[in-house]
């Protein structure tokens, strides 16, 4: 009965805990005309347990109250710190935690190039959860996954958004030791179907389906990442963020889920036990560790983070930094996007126009004042 309790689209945060918990299965993540999900009940199943309603991390907001701390972090290994979209963090402590015998959640891609939740457990195949994906997942089934591994006593990294965080923290309504959680500072997210018209836009201009993509490639350096596409037909589009036409959509706030304009798990108090994030402004903070090849933003906001933290900490470089000075260039990590005007106008006319044409109609800043004005926000990196 969730679909009840929310009234506005805006305040659903597509976290899929509803879904997850519901006992009968009436509850499902349908999606959109704009390509989101949301929860559509079945009242024919529905038993009125009132189960998705009272999981809800919107409905059952939770104040958290803890002291973080802020580190700025390489990791000591150049080959995984250039393959990932920052500093290399997520995979140390990744690594730690298959080591340990433990399983590590995160975002991929499947094999359409849809970004969902999924897990692994051999260090062979984490490059699966390595490196950004602006498209918001599909957590699917994961939150279940992840209780059943944490109740065979397995140890558990989930990495998601703050939201989804949240989401599988009210499922699973109780602590396990064994349990660690990541999230990201995070811009916002975009929508899937928009990601996949940019992806059928790019295959089509080819003239080959896609073989691999990578947000955040390095070739021009950290700041100026660009986006790979590499194609059956052994052809690659590579473009930065200023002119990729997808990037310049994300960047604009045209195309991300009503709810991440008013965001409702923004600030330093989060429920995780560390936050991961791109470290802008590392050159006025700490310009020794600025080589643009990546830096880690790093927050401790838990015990069982610290432990993490302290069993990784030789495999880096880090300094512990002031975090009010460090969010000062990373403001995502505490306020929403503003609203685009031109949103729900580019969202309509999604369906009728070439991906191109769709962009360049609704995107047309110049791209300097574009990136300007909104690079030092963008976070969404393991």
């Amino acid at each position: 009965m969730i679909d009840k309790e929310l009234k506005e689209k805006k305040d659903c945060m597509g976290c899929h805990a509803c879904e997850n918990i519901c006992p009968t299965n009436s509850t499902s993540m349908e999606t959109d005309e704009e390509g989101f999900l949301y929860p559509s009940v079945d009242y024919s199943l529905c038993i009125k347990c009132n189960k998705c309603a009272n999981v809800c991390p919107i409905i059952n907001r939770k104040q958290v109250f803890n002291d973080p701390i802020a580190y700025s972090c390489i990791n000591n290994d150049e080959k995984i710190r250039l393959d990932s979209s920052s500093g290399g963090i997520f995979t140390l402590i990744a690594e730690q935690v298959i080591d340990q015998g433990g399983v590590v959640f995160g975002a991929s891609f499947n094999n359409e190039f849809e970004v969902e939740h999924s897990f692994v457990e051999t260090k062979r195949i984490l490059w699966k959860l390595r490196g950004s994906k602006y498209v918001q997942s599909k957590i699917g089934d994961s939150y279940k996954q992840a209780k059943e591994f944490l109740q065979s006593g397995r140890e558990v990294l989930f990495t998601g958004t703050p939201c989804q965080i949240a989401g599988l923290k009210n499922f699973l309504g109780e602590s396990y030791t064994n349990l660690f959680m990541i999230d990201i500072i995070c811009h916002g997210v975009p929508s899937p179907d928009v990601w996949r018209k940019y992806v059928k836009f790019r295959e089509k201009f080819a003239g080959s389906p896609a073989k691999r993509i990578a947000f955040r490639r390095k070739d021009d350096g950290w700041k100026q990442y660009s986006v790979l596409f590499l194609f059956k037909n052994n052809t690659e589009y590579l473009q930065n963020l200023r002119k990729d036409l997808y990037m310049r959509a994300f960047l604009k706030d045209v195309c991300l889920r009503p709810s991440c304009y008013h965001c409702k798990f923004k600030g330093l108090n989060r429920q995780s036990d560390i936050t991961l994030a791109d470290f802008w402004g590392i050159q006025n903070i700490l310009p020794e560790m600025n080589d643009d090849k990546g830096t880690s933003l790093l927050f401790i906001n838990s015990k069982a983070g610290q432990v993490l933290f302290d069993e990784i900490k030789d495999g880096m470089m880090y300094q512990e930094v002031d975090i009010q000075e460090a969010v000062k260039y990373n403001s995502a990590a505490i306020k929403s996007v503003h609203f685009n005007p031109k949103r729900d106008a580019f969202m309509s006319e999604k369906d009728n126009l070439p991906f191109d044409k769709l962009v360049n109609k609704y995107c047309t800043d110049p791209c300097r004042q574009v990136v300007k004005s909104t690079f030092k926000d963008i976070s969404d990196v393991i």
